[in-house]
């Protein structure tokens, strides 16, 4: 992680980093709710000498909080494409997990000539968003959002148990989501925005959908059914992970990537 350089991207919140030290293919990370580009730091380090890699810290997260008044959630997407070309990057392998997986949906929806392959893990559907789903996704975030009003402290330790399946990742999650300020729920109130607006379309490049065989029953329907509408996408229900898979099985994880990226290349 020290070895990769951070950038502020102009006019906007958003810092990003990058790690350039091979010629291959750039790969763009999108990070689930509550934590930091940091929950990729073991996808950076195997990856690195392949791949050139790129992630940032989503509104409200991290190092990107100085936020200005009319700075929203929704415009992640532009921000992102901003971002590659202030670098010259035509296009990029996109991976999103939890709410990263639903910017990265997002992202593709506006720009769908700079993805490279796209692969989402921990989400659903964007275009096609079940109605009942939505409710009972909606549900919980609430309750969960109520536990973070009273406590951060308190919110953070039953995250974790949702976010992550291994002690391991349950701890790397849980230290990082004592930083997430409460300020910042304001923009996560504003996902359901992004959902049933754009049409469901055939894609121009690959997908990869997936999740952790312990996550929650709600998300591997989710993921059974985006398959189910869309049959040429690749499905992967890791095992031993939970919701943030890249966490809880690196190894796998990599590998995973790895070979969708060869065959999309």
């Amino acid at each position: 992680m020290k070895t990769m350089i951070t950038e502020q991207l102009a006019d906007s919140p958003i810092v990003y980093y990058k790690e350039t030290a091979s010629n291959g293919d750039w790969a763009l990370f999108l990070h689930a709710a509550f934590v930091t580009h940091e929950m990729f730091c073991e996808q950076i380090k195997a990856l690195r000498t392949t791949y050139r890699i790129l992630t940032l810290d989503i509104i409200g997260h991290g190092a990107s909080t100085k936020t200005g008044r009319k700075d929203r959630l929704g415009h992640m997407s532009r921000w992102i494409k901003e971002i590659l070309d202030k670098e010259s990057i035509d296009r990029i392998h996109v991976v999103g997990v939890s709410l990263g997986a639903v910017l990265a949906q997002d992202f593709a929806n506006h720009y769908p000539q700079r993805v490279l392959s796209l692969a989402c893990f921990g989400g659903y559907d964007i275009n096609r968003f079940d109605p009942k789903l939505q409710k009972e996704n909606g549900l919980k975030q609430m309750g969960m959002m109520m536990k973070a009003i009273f406590s951060v402290s308190w919110f953070a330790k039953a995250n974790r148990h949702i976010s992550a399946y291994t002690p391991q990742a349950q701890e790397a999650f849980y230290k990082m989501n004592l930083s997430f300020p409460k300020s910042s729920f304001r923009y996560l109130a504003s996902i359901s925005r992004m959902v049933n607006v754009f049409p469901p379309h055939k894609r121009t490049y690959p997908l990869l959908i997936g999740c952790g065989e312990h996550d929650i029953p709600t998300e591997i329907t989710a993921v059974k059914m985006w398959k189910q509408d869309e049959p040429e996408a690749y499905m992967v229900i890791l095992k031993d992970a939970g919701h943030c898979v890249n966490m809880d099985v690196p190894q796998a994880f990599h590998q995973l990537m790895h070979q969708f990226w060869q065959s999309a290349s």
